[in-house]
């Protein structure tokens, strides 16, 4: 299926780690798109940079940045337009779990609802005025399970992300902008392999997953890029697990 994604333009966030960002970054450039990506280690986006370019023949856009920082949102947004001439799609893709206990400190449960919400919502509203003005564009959130097992710092702000990403979609829809959330299950990445070092910790920790085994990011890049193509333009407001069955609720 040709996705017609040649000649968009793709920002990118939390593409320097073996992961999910940096998948969806060479998925997009394969297709065709001008791909910025951005996270807070230089030296790991400049390995990217490269790894994309042998992908897909295009040099992307490299912009380093901590989402942490107040100010990152809207300097990122100008600056991914200065170089990309304008955004068309845009990757929300930073952030991971924060397990913790019921005593965690506050400080913790702010850090976790900065980088995982209030700073994707920030960079998304940075964005989002362009895609409407060209009556064009797509966001795809990266989230998190809706069924957690435990007391996780990221679970509330990735809920957050669910419904203000509905909220969202319904708002720019007739502008021709869509809105969709991944929920990514036990995928490899950099955070999996440094929770679960050993082949042991990994099968046991992938016992119910009824697929049995750790998916791939290219096995969620696949969708991510395909909601970003114009053949995807009636989906918007949906959240979509790609966790291997792992979810166990229909709705």
């Amino acid at each position: 299926m040709e996705l017609q994604l040649e000649g968009k333009t793709a920002l990118v966030t939390g593409a320097s780690s073996v992961g999910l960002g940096r998948a969806i970054a060479v998925g997009l450039a394969c297709e065709g798109a001008q791909v910025a990506i951005t996270s807070r280690r230089e030296a790991l986006l400049e390995q990217a940079s490269v790894e994309i370019k042998a992908a897909a023949g295009k040099e992307p856009v490299v912009i380093a940045g901590d989402l942490y920082d107040a100010d990152t949102p809207q300097r990122l947004a100008a600056a991914a337009r200065e170089r990309l001439g304008r955004i068309d799609i845009l990757i929300n893709a930073a952030g991971g779990s924060r397990p913790t206990t019921f005593d965690a400190p506050a400080a913790l449960w702010e850090e976790a609802m900065t980088l995982n919400f209030f700073r994707l919502r920030a960079l998304t509203h940075a964005v989002v005025p362009g895609m409407v003005e060209h009556r064009w564009g797509r966001v795809v959130n990266l989230t998190g399970t809706s069924e957690p097992y435990n007391i996780n710092a990221a679970n509330p702000s990735k809920a957050a992300v669910h419904a203000w990403s509905k909220g969202l979609s319904r708002e720019v829809a007739k502008s021709g902008v869509t809105v969709n959330c991944i929920q990514p299950g036990r995928i490899t990445s950099e955070q999996m392999l440094r929770m679960y070092s050993t082949e042991e910790k990994r099968r046991a920790f992938t016992q119910d997953v009824p697929i049995g085994r750790f998916g791939e990011p290219d096995e969620l890049a696949v969708l991510a890029v395909f909601l970003c193509s114009p053949r995807a333009g009636y989906i918007t407001g949906t959240v979509i697990p790609v966790d291997g069955g792992l979810s166990r609720f229909a709705f």
